[in-house]
């Protein structure tokens, strides 16, 4: 029953954290060690976030539907990159590469000593930094299908630092629209959007590399936070989107620089000591 307590809270936290630019890896780290529970581990992160993988299908499904058709349709007209639909598409898959590489290149020390609190804490700080820049120099005016090569090449290799524990998938790739030019809302929209190949590809390495480990232990918990992910991750999508529209990053910026310095000073006084290497 306490496997399936901590699964639920997991869940919830990966699912809360996900999309919202606060850093899920933080989150999924920093709770479970104030519960005395300890780190679930890369791979296991990586799985649950199958769960939010299902709920940005669920969520986009008509964009999903409307870029597929784009680009069937751009392939027969011969028009990829000036259909906006089809261009979006490509670039979604342009940009994953970048991360893929490296993420196979950097597996072992992304699971390894970047998972560490001090550099953690220290994504936290920065990237809300460059964040802050991004929202104060964007012009805040280009829609979803307004995205260019150039957008989509630049925001898919400024996804390869959210490689980087503590920095945020979506917190990379909306800073890096942002400074492209893009709306709020229609940065954040690409992010999630340009999250579905990456995650897909997260989650079944893993799932399939580690399944001895993570199968064998307690596949009923492994579920329950998946599920319970994918369910908050779909409400946590349509609060961010509906948030942006009105209002900055502003208090995600605050939060990111506060819970970073929160982690710091735990580390100073020893109570999260343990967890820092």
């Amino acid at each position: 029953m306490f496997e399936i307590l901590q699964a639920v809270v997991y869940g919830i936290v990966q699912g809360l954290t996900e999309f919202i630019p606060i850093s899920s890896t933080a989150h999924i780290r920093v709770v479970p060690a104030l519960l005395g529970w300890g780190d679930p581990g890369a791979a296991y992160t990586a799985v649950i976030q199958i769960g939010t993988l299902v709920a940005t299908f669920a969520y986009f499904r008509t964009d999903i539907a409307n870029l597929v058709t784009g680009f069937r349709g751009a392939l027969k007209n011969k028009s990829l990159f000036t259909d906006p639909y089809s261009r979006i598409f490509i670039l979604i898959i342009l940009g994953t590469i970048p991360i893929s590489v490296f993420g196979v290149l950097l597996k072992r020390f992304i699971e390894g000593e970047a998972r560490g609190l001090y550099v953690i804490s220290g994504s936290l700080i920065l990237l809300a930094v460059i964040l802050y820049i991004a929202e104060r120099v964007s012009k805040h005016e280009k829609e979803l299908t307004k995205i260019s090569v150039r957008d989509g090449i630049v925001i898919g290799l400024a996804q390869v630092l959210s490689l980087i524990p503590g920095s945020s998938r979506s917190g990379v790739t909306i800073t890096a629209g942002l400074f492209c030019g893009l709306k709020r809302e229609t940065a954040a929209r690409f992010s999630f959007l340009l999250s579905i190949p990456a995650i897909t590809l997260s989650g079944l390495y893993e799932l399939y590399s580690e399944r001895e480990a993570l199968l064998g232990e307690n596949t009923a918990g492994l579920i329950v936070a998946t599920v319970v992910s994918g369910i908050v991750g779909y409400f946590s999508i349509a609060f961010l989107l509906n948030y942006l529209k009105t209002r900055s990053n502003l208090l995600f910026i605050i939060y990111r620089i506060i819970l970073g310095a929160v982690i710091l000073l735990l580390l100073y006084n020893g109570v999260l000591q343990n967890l820092a290497e």
